[in-house]
């Protein structure tokens, strides 16, 4: 079993280190020498390994002893600036909300505008680490597109935000698809459907002749693709947020959407609830429109 520091080691350690005394060390912290040796002592056999060699002219720290001693001196900073942020968080609201990668630069943005007077927190990570989060506690919501292609665990609730369908982005340059059952033959399509779909979208892409690629991101995917000249399959809402000028989106030659869902543990936080709404609209379709020429048609 990993031994358990306590306040009083990481104290010891960090007053012996900067003093370079046990004595100096027992003086400041208002014990005596023979105490603080006692306790030393004591943590290097819990932790297996000697922090200070210890002579007649003093202490100095072993590579441990200045690394747990760096630590030390860090966390007892923190621990002394914890009460006034403790107070402070009662007065300004904050919020602890996580993202997926591709959603990041929407959702934040979104919520940035939605909730004035509120620090958000952000945390970007997979959509199963995010679940999990939000279930540990350590988010207070998370947005995702995998909340009805997956079990949520006892305790999370999943409200819907609602869908985003997918769109076929034609960079400026790029040719429009063909007419007839093959619409895409012999074409590299870039796709990124941020959800549990990509496989099936991946299938059907080839069923109508296209030669089907992964984006790395959405972002990346529309690069790509506008560098290339070539379409990208992706969801309505991240077409038109790095859309530019001379871009075209089309219906969709495959069937399919997004569904973005706000995780939370019950209660909800007032404040989201009160925001939802707004957000919602933001993230699903208020993100920059350069012209009219990258509306969907």
């Amino acid at each position: 079993m990993t031994p358990r520091l306590s306040v009083e080691d990481l104290t010891l350690t960090e007053a012996v280190a900067r003093h370079g005394s046990v004595g100096a060390a027992a003086k400041e912290l208002l014990t005596t020498q023979p105490s603080a040796s006692r306790r030393l002592s004591a943590l290097e056999r819990r932790l297996g390994t000697r922090l200070f060699e210890r002579d007649t002219t003093g202490a100095r720290p072993t590579p441990a002893g200045r690394e747990l001693a760096r630590r030390a001196a860090r966390l007892l900073a923190e621990l002394d600036v914890l009460p006034d942020q403790v107070l402070a968080a009662t007065d300004a609201p904050s919020l602890a909300v996580g993202t997926i990668q591709a959603l990041s630069p929407i959702v934040f943005t979104a919520l940035d505008a939605e909730l004035p007077g509120v620090t958000v927190h952000p945390g970007i990570d997979h959509g199963p680490a995010l679940v999990q989060q939000v279930h540990d506690g350590l988010l207070d919501a998370a947005v995702i597109t995998i909340a009805d292609q997956t079990n949520l665990p006892r305790g999370v609730q999943g409200t819907l935000l609602g869908v985003s369908p997918l769109v076929l982005f034609l960079p400026e340059g790029a040719a429009p698809p063909r007419a007839g059952k093959r619409p895409l033959a012999g074409r590299t399509v870039l796709y990124s459907t941020i959800d549990l779909s990509g496989e099936a979208v991946r299938a059907r892409l080839s069923a109508l002749g296209a030669a089907p690629r992964p984006g790395p991101t959405i972002e990346a995917a529309l690069r790509i693709a506008r560098h290339r000249r070539t379409p990208a399959l992706v969801p309505l809402l991240a077409a038109r947020w790095w859309a530019r000028a001379g871009d075209r989106l089309l219906p969709s030659p495959v069937p399919g959407q997004v569904t973005l869902s706000l995780l939370t543990r019950p209660p909800r936080p007032a404040v989201l609830t009160e925001s939802l709404p707004g957000i919602a609209e933001r993230v699903l379709g208020d993100g920059p429109d350069p012209s009219d020429a990258a509306e969907a048609g």
